[in-house]
């Protein structure tokens, strides 16, 4: 047998979470057009502009995202064994809390059942209720431990609302360390729109997927880092999404504006003692390889060691454009870059393809996958 290939960025709507969307009328909302167009999501603000025809708000959301079948043949085109599926951003952070654990719960429940439907091929990040009360997220925490295909839990930038610096995430961040479930940190507000400029739309989504979503990302891991989240908990486990947006490149500069702020020193001059960020990088925190360069390979491999990078592919976002083709450039890409990062390293390179998260989340690959 080949050494085996895991995707570990990989998101889905199921069909749960649609049927949500769809009940909607404000952002987030699922809106449906006319056949064969397929439902458009209207996802942020900026989105539902009633100025612009309906078939070019949002993101058009075709079967790729929801369906199961097609999911598991893009991991056949692709020679990918296993994914572990996460709900795709917004998860549930728009939800009135009354709401947010009965949908959760659900939605777990659903991801379980399709996955242990999968034969070995398909394990899940589960969503949380996150602007329910701390005490039932905690108890959805407690209850993941128990579903046998949750690898972990999927969280947006923003927590519980406030941000990862907020104090009501304690019991969330105590719960995590203790069950082990791996937290993935995932970008979906990005920057205030006015960053971007006037001419914004004319550029698509291109500003704010490519730097926007690294920027969130980067910014709500140091906050997390400077509010002491590592010290208190140094078990905890953090997979950061796209190669951790900026931290690898700007760790160094941010651990130096602490070192020389006034802020972080006590009354007789002495720096205030934390973890370094480094530290945190090489024990707490894994990065995925979804950079789509040799460059940002070799970054996170530096931030982390190749032990603590794992291949993902960011399916079903960045599909091939051109008609009929099978193949996604996007998924090459990412391999291609690390095959270049790693050339040499024929074991490295397999490791970050597969076996770090095979030991990550202990996952077991079957015959069939």
């Amino acid at each position: 047998m080949s050494s085996p290939i895991v995707d570990i960025h990989t998101h889905v709507y199921p069909s749960s979470y649609l049927s949500l969307l769809r009940a909607r009328t404000t952002v987030p909302y699922l809106l449906d057009l006319p056949a064969p167009a397929p439902p458009r999501l209207i996802i942020l603000p900026s989105d539902d502009n009633g100025a612009r025809p309906p078939s070019s708000r949002g993101r058009p959301i075709g079967p790729e995202y929801s369906s199961i079948e097609q999911k598991l043949s893009f991991m056949s085109t692709h020679n990918i064994d296993i994914s572990v599926i996460s709900l795709a951003n917004p998860w549930l952070d728009f939800l009135p809390p009354k709401e947010a654990l009965s949908a959760a719960r659900e939605i777990n429940d659903e991801l379980q059942a399709i996955c242990k439907e999968s034969k070995g091929k398909l394990y899940a990040f589960a969503t949380l209720p996150v602007s329910a009360p701390s005490d039932e997220v905690v108890a959805e925490i407690k209850r993941l431990q128990h579903l046998s295909h949750i690898r972990g839990i999927i969280l947006g930038t923003s927590g519980l609302g406030s941000g990862l610096d907020d104090a009501a995430l304690e019991p969330i961040w105590a719960m995590l360390e203790k069950s082990q479930l791996l937290l993935f940190l995932h970008p979906h507000y990005g920057l205030p729109p006015e960053v971007f400029g006037p001419r914004a739309q004319d550029y698509g989504h291109v500003l704010p997927l490519s730097l926007g979503f690294p920027m969130e990302t980067t910014v709500a891991f140091v906050r997390m880092w400077l509010s002491g989240v590592f010290d208190r908990y140094q078990r905890l486990k953090v997979l950061v999404a796209h190669a951790g947006g900026t931290v690898p490149f700007l760790a160094g500069r941010v651990e130096s504006c602490v070192a020389h702020e006034r802020h972080f020193r006590d009354e007789t001059g002495r720096q205030q003692e934390r973890r370094g960020i480094w530290d945190v990088l090489k024990h707490n925190v894994w990065l995925d390889a979804v950079t789509y360069s040799e460059l940002g390979v070799h970054a996170a491999v530096k931030a982390v060691g190749t032990d603590r990078v794992l291949f993902g592919t960011d399916h079903p976002f960045f599909p091939p454009l051109d008609e009929g083709a099978t193949e996604w450039v996007s998924v090459k890409t990412n391999v291609n870059a690390i095959e270049k990062a790693l050339k040499g390293n024929e074991t490295a390179v397999r490791v970050v393809l597969g076996r770090n998260s095979i030991e990550l989340l202990q996952l077991v690959i079957s015959d069939e996958a």
